[in-house]
């Protein structure tokens, strides 16, 4: 939140909105530049990385890997790749692996990919355009994998199709499996997020992996809120996916999403600078140009941070700009006001300080409150 009113100069494209962060890694990196941008953040962990560096199950997929030399090994992920190489150091057999690999065909899903693999001292042989796992299968179908050996480094969740499709061409598949999603040690977080989510404390909430989106959407289903998740997202919170693989378990709920043209961090940002202001609702009111954010709002430019109960009934205010709406409708809109009239006078107060222009809102007596829509507009919202 905002101590003081900014001028246009000081805040951000994304000054009074509030957007979820439920990235496991990177998540610092998000959550500083959206907030460089001025958003408000909520970050909740959906998941945790589990790296298997003590794992049976890893130590033999990799002595197997240096016993039986593979064609081809496909790397997915760059902190997979090099978790894989700290481990085979750490039980001795980091030289070996290495002088194995550096004898056969290394493909890598994306340029992070490649960074940690040339940071290994290796070179890899190819690496997809569109970062997509789709078309490093589709490559290796083209070339042909019958009795062909092909390690995979998984990625701590299942690739629908990909292994299944080299196994039907007649492949020796053998999954290379580094670390593994879990639920969060502390679920505490991810329910405030989804409470924030259903009661729309949030524009926009971001996704930067499959198993995050998922891991949500099994919470949600737990505590019995993923109709009213579904509801939100379809309508109100914005999601925001990193790229289209991301975006996969939200898709087959029938949730909609926004991707960057190219999956990174930065565009992902970028995109939530033109949507969320895009999504707010401008009104000419008293001479002034008012647009209405997630938790503020711009009066002429001017930032003005603004109370959630404020909020509430500016947004029911907003529905019917120009129109009288009623006390008892007022009280409807405000959180946990009960029935006491004096609640929706109260915030009414608090909301035309916070705006710091009071005639924005007119009192109609014995009857409710109206935005002051401005002549020339109230045809444009007559029929609203």
């Amino acid at each position: 939140m905002y101590d003081e009113e900014q001028r246009p100069e000081q805040h951000g494209p994304l000054a009074g909105f509030t957007v979820g962060v439920t990235a496991a890694r990177r998540a610092d990196e998000l959550g500083a530049l959206l907030q460089r941008r001025g958003a408000a953040v909520l970050h909740a962990p959906a998941l945790r990385i589990v790296q298997l560096a003590d794992d049976s199950e890893l130590l033999a997929a990799t002595k197997q890997v240096i016993d039986e030399v593979p064609d081809v090994v496909v790397a997915t992920t760059a902190i997979g790749f090099r978790g894989w190489i700290e481990a085979a150091d750490g039980w001795g057999l980091g030289e070996d692996l290495l002088e194995r690999l550096r004898g056969v065909e290394v493909l890598a899903r994306g340029p992070k990919v490649k960074g940690a693999i040339r940071a290994a001292g290796l070179t890899e042989d190819w690496s997809p355009s569109s970062e997509s796992m789709a078309e490093v299968l589709d490559r290796l179908l083209e070339e042909g994998v019958e009795d062909r050996r092909i390690a995979v480094q998984l990625h701590g969740e299942p690739l629908p199709g990909f292994v299944e499709a080299l196994r039907a061409g007649g492949a020796d598949v053998l999954g290379v499996p580094v670390y593994r999603w879990m639920p969060p040690e502390d679920i505490g977080p991810v329910d405030r997020l989804l409470d924030a989510t259903v009661s729309r404390g949030l524009d926009a909430l971001t996704f930067t992996s499959a198993p995050a989106a998922a891991s949500l959407l099994s919470r949600a289903e737990e505590r019995g809120l993923l109709p009213e998740l579904l509801a939100a997202l379809n309508h109100d919170v914005l999601p925001a996916c990193v790229g289209p693989v991301t975006a996969l378990p939200l898709q087959a709920r029938g949730v909609d999403t926004v991707q960057p043209e190219r999956f990174r961090l930065g565009p992902l940002v970028q995109l939530l600078c033109q949507e969320l202001p895009a999504r707010a609702r401008t009104l000419p009111i008293a001479g002034h140009r008012v647009e209405i954010r997630g938790h503020a709002v711009l009066v002429d430019g001017a930032l003005r941070p603004v109370p959630p109960a404020g909020m509430s009934l500016l947004r029911a205010l907003s529905r019917r700009p120009g129109w009288v709406v009623a006390r008892a409708e007022l009280l409807r809109a405000l959180p946990g006001a009960g029935r006491d009239e004096h609640a929706v006078e109260t915030a009414m107060a608090r909301l035309r300080t916070s705006l710091g222009a009071p005639k924005l809102i007119q009192t109609v007596v014995k009857r409710g409150y109206r935005l002051a829509l401005d002549p020339a507009a109230d045809a444009k919202y007559a029929d609203v």
